[in-house]
């Protein structure tokens, strides 16, 4: 009786939990709604699930309790039982999965007036870049890494002569402005997450994964590794800021500034 009391309790705290619970996520992005949504219908369905599953354990462990003379009858198989396992189970996963394709649409399906911003992930390093005055990055080549130039930048492209280029600093975004984040890698598999965006891809060698968002609130956040990528991988870490329109331009006019005031070192 008390396990079966113990496994109830556990239910009825779960719910409570998950009712009242403090922890609820802080929406800075215009893809959290939609995000939040169908991490809630998770939620609710698996919930459901480990409900179902824990009472009807203490519906067994109450109901079939040990009396004196009493014994188990032996049902090795039980063909209609089976039967409705395995249509729950589908429809449970099918319930599960539906919502992510929408969700998935919306996360790559990006505005026509969206900036490209590209995040290259390094052992173990997170470097960006922006787009100049024209509004568009310069091509990369992954065979032209060498030690001058680490990202691949191909040199003779004039799309990318105005290109802001950050190894190991902050990535600004303006505010309220949509961007598609451009990722790819120079090494191993990294993962470009930052929590308080709802946004988390993979950046695998030798191809280019991207999603869009707009920054809705102001502040710096986090930029985390989710993918184990080596010995540095607990170290792999970076900030976005987001900030206003004119805030955001300054930070570019200065960017814009040191790359010219380096170009007569590099020259020599």
């Amino acid at each position: 009786m008390a396990i079966a009391l113990a496994l109830v309790l556990v239910v009825i705290g779960s719910i409570l939990f998950h009712l009242f619970s403090p922890w609820w996520w802080t929406p800075i992005a215009s893809n959290w709604r939609y995000i939040d949504d169908t991490i809630i219908v998770t939620f609710w369905i698996t919930g459901a699930v480990f409900a179902a599953v824990v009472l009807f354990m203490a519906y067994c462990v109450f109901r079939f309790r040990h009396h004196p003379g009493r014994r188990a009858a032996y049902e090795p198989e039980n063909k209609k039982l089976e039967t409705w396992l395995t249509v729950i189970t589908t429809i449970g996963v099918a319930a599960l999965l539906a919502p992510g394709l929408f969700v998935w649409n919306q996360f790559i399906t990006v505005p026509e007036d969206a900036t490209d911003v590209e995040v290259v992930g390094q052992q173990w390093q997170w470097s960006f870049r922006l787009p100049g005055a024209d509004r568009r990055l310069g091509k990369s080549d992954i065979r032209a890494i060498s030690a001058d130039n680490p990202l691949g930048l191909v040199t003779d492209d004039p799309a990318g002569t105005d290109d802001i280029v950050i190894q190991g600093g902050e990535l600004h975004l303006p505010l309220d402005k949509p961007v598609k984040v451009l990722l790819r890698s120079t090494d191993v598999v990294h993962d470009f997450f930052v929590p308080e965006f709802r946004a988390k891809m993979d950046l695998v060698p030798g191809q280019i994964s991207y999603f869009w968002l707009v920054p809705t609130r102001t502040g710096t956040f986090e930029i985390l590794c989710a993918e184990l990528c080596g010995i540095g991988h607990a170290l792999m870490r970076g900030s976005v800021v987001v900030e206003n329109e004119a805030d955001h331009q300054a930070w570019l006019q200065e960017q814009s500034r040191l790359k010219l005031a380096r170009l007569p070192a590099a020259q020599e």
